[in-house]
């Protein structure tokens, strides 16, 4: 049995999300909170733990990306996952660099909810069309050869892939030129075997390459 902690300000559809998961018969939501700070201070009074803890991120008192980032710090062994409306690259990179194993859209059909609960539990981490599942073969067998063959400045691009950062303030961040910048992610696409900025912030993270804040 899984067990699930759900944070989302909009009890409708928390309610609702709860309610499908409750009718898969390998799952049960056993805490459910309308924002972070909630879903913190019920985390620490309850009797036993979540495997898996499903986030909104946008939501009063604490948002989900404070939440994933406090989550990890205080419950590393905790799985996260993000449910939301938001699709942009720089909002999946966030809530990546601060813990979270997974990122479904709250418009997915339920059995892709649940077979992301179900990849996040048992392997650590779902890949999805936003988290692309091409990394899976380099993140598992070639991530010390990858990185041998990178150089400090390709490493300090990817570092600063994995912010909010955009193409142009990392040129002027790295003092070079907005096409040496696309120098460097069209070489890292092709050595990464990635196409998206996305991709290259989840090998930075998986990689080690960059840490949780």
């Amino acid at each position: 049995m899984i067990k699930i902690a759900l944070a989302d300000d909009h009890a409708i559809l928390r309610k609702g999300v709860a309610e499908i998961l409750s009718k898969f018969e390998n799952m049960s939501v056993i805490i459910e909170a309308g924002h972070g700070v909630e879903l913190l201070s019920k985390m620490e009074a309850a009797p036993e733990l979540p495997d898996v803890c499903i986030l909104d991120i946008n939501m009063p008192e604490m948002n989900g990306y404070d939440t994933a980032l406090e989550i990890k710090k205080r419950w590393p062994a905790i799985r996260m996952l993000a449910l939301s409306m938001y699709d942009t690259e720089l909002n999946v990179i966030k809530m990546l660099r601060n813990g979270a194993n997974g990122y479904v859209l709250k418009d997915s059909d339920p059995e892709e909810l649940r077979f992301a609960i179900s990849e996040v539990h048992r392997h650590g981490f779902y890949h999805s069309e936003l988290v692309t599942g091409r990394m899976l073969h380099i993140l598992h067998d070639s991530e010390n050869r990858m990185n041998a063959e990178m150089n400090d400045r390709e490493k300090q691009f990817l570092e600063y892939c994995c912010t909010e950062l955009t193409y142009k303030e990392i040129a002027d961040k790295m003092f070079l030129s907005p096409r040496t910048i696309d120098g460097y992610r069209e070489a890292l696409f092709k050595k990464l075997n990635v196409t998206t900025r996305t991709g290259l912030a989840i090998y930075a993270i998986k990689a080690g390459i960059v840490s949780f804040k």
